[in-house]
């Protein structure tokens, strides 16, 4: 009798070559300033649009705004898409500000949306061995 191969439960591949989620870091960290500078041009809309730009929705959108800074620079810790997924229900919120506030939170709400699916789909991939330099 043989014996069983040892090595037949390890999968074939290795990790990747280079990180996949440092790059997906910086695509995240990328779209919290972009999203942080659109927030930051609503103010002029919501001053001039509506009833104005109050002491309550300037603090919240530039608050927001310094947020998203700030979150720019923490994507390497365990808890940053959750922080991430609540500073677009922060946004989502902007309807009671402005209307215009709300719809740029629902654009970014789909962009958020992708990169939760691309985030899984580079897990799934990574889990295959289907990322480049995984198979030897």
């Amino acid at each position: 009798m043989s014996e069983p191969d040892s090595n037949a439960s390890e999968p074939e591949f290795g990790p990747p070559t280079k990180d996949p989620w440092k790059g997906f870091r910086g695509v995240v960290a990328g779209s919290l300033i972009l999203e942080a500078i659109v927030v930051l041009l609503a103010l002029p809309v919501v001053a001039t649009v509506g009833g104005g730009l109050t002491w309550w929705s300037g603090t919240y959108l530039v608050g927001l705004a310094v947020l998203m800074i700030l979150g720019a620079g923490l994507q390497g810790r365990p808890w940053a898409m959750k922080y991430n997924l609540l500073l677009q229900v922060g946004l989502l919120l902007g309807f009671f500000v402005h209307v215009s506030i709300g719809s740029v939170g629902v654009v970014f709400a789909i962009l958020w949306g992708y990169l939760l699916y691309f985030r899984r789909n580079v897990r799934q991939r990574m889990e295959r061995g289907l990322l480049p330099g995984q198979r030897g």
